[in-house]
């Protein structure tokens, strides 16, 4: 076995993957000796660091369940649909979520509003922080199905910690006493300590209407409307403009 052999397994050994993968090209351009050591090594650092940025983003996109694959680097503004441009700029640098403030997106469906929440969620990711995505409806039925087999408390804890939790479809349907409890039992777990975006076709001022226990209502409203940026977006579905370009 030669030193460059040896060298490589022990790189693998030691989970050093991308460094060893820059080492094998190194290996097999003889130009590289012509570089000196310590830019060669230098380059070998510089490809780990990046294969295991990589590894983490993967890691964090794959946890995050994504409705769609969406950047902030694709957002059309051009689209009429009352996007302020400033202001999403502004929130693609996350500082919001540095101070655990939320994001409210508004709108009539297809105008964009999971699309975009999805893209905050990816520059999230993108920038190292945990990440989840559920539909208000389906969270509702996990915390339910967690309370049958006495993993409730497991399954607040596991959406309290994360940096940022997306709840998509907030009043799409209507939900009993017990859904509106456990809903106010996420925000308020969250309330100041991580950052929520939350999805809605209804204007925040009609959501203390959509919940009947009036006590939890304000409970919930007073933890998200005083510490959150609305985005109010509106125009014709895009789902519908696209179909009739024939996208």
């Amino acid at each position: 076995m030669t030193m460059q052999h040896h060298t490589l397994e022990r790189m693998q050994s030691l989970k050093l993957f991308g460094m060893a993968m820059e080492f094998e090209q190194q290996i097999a351009n003889p130009t590289m000796d012509d570089i000196p050591f310590e830019q060669r090594l230098r380059i070998l650092v510089d490809q780990e660091a990046t294969y295991r940025d990589n590894k983490r983003l993967q890691m964090l996109l794959k946890k995050a369940k994504l409705k769609v694959s969406a950047s902030v680097e694709n957002i059309d503004y051009r689209a009429q649909r009352g996007v302020d441009k400033a202001q999403i700029l502004s929130l693609t640098t996350l500082d919001w979520m540095r101070h655990n403030i939320n994001v409210v997106l508004t709108g009539p469906t297809g105008t964009g509003k999971t699309w975009l929440a999805c893209a905050f969620g990816n520059q999230a990711c993108r920038s190292g922080f945990s990440t989840f995505f559920i539909r208000v409806p389906m969270l509702i039925d996990e915390l339910c199905s967690a309370r049958a087999t006495n993993m409730y408390q497991k399954r607040l804890q596991q959406f309290e910690k994360f940096d940022l939790l997306i709840l998509d479809d907030w009043g799409i349907e209507s939900m009993n006493a017990r859904a509106q409890n456990d809903l106010l039992e996420i925000i308020d777990s969250r309330a100041g300590k991580k950052s929520t975006v939350i999805t809605s076709q209804f204007p925040m001022e009609k959501w203390h209407d959509a919940l009947t226990n009036k006590t939890v209502a304000d409970a919930i409203l007073d933890r998200i409307v005083h510490s959150s940026h609305a985005i109010k977006l509106s125009g014709e579905s895009l789902r519908k403009t696209s179909r009739g370009k024939g996208k």
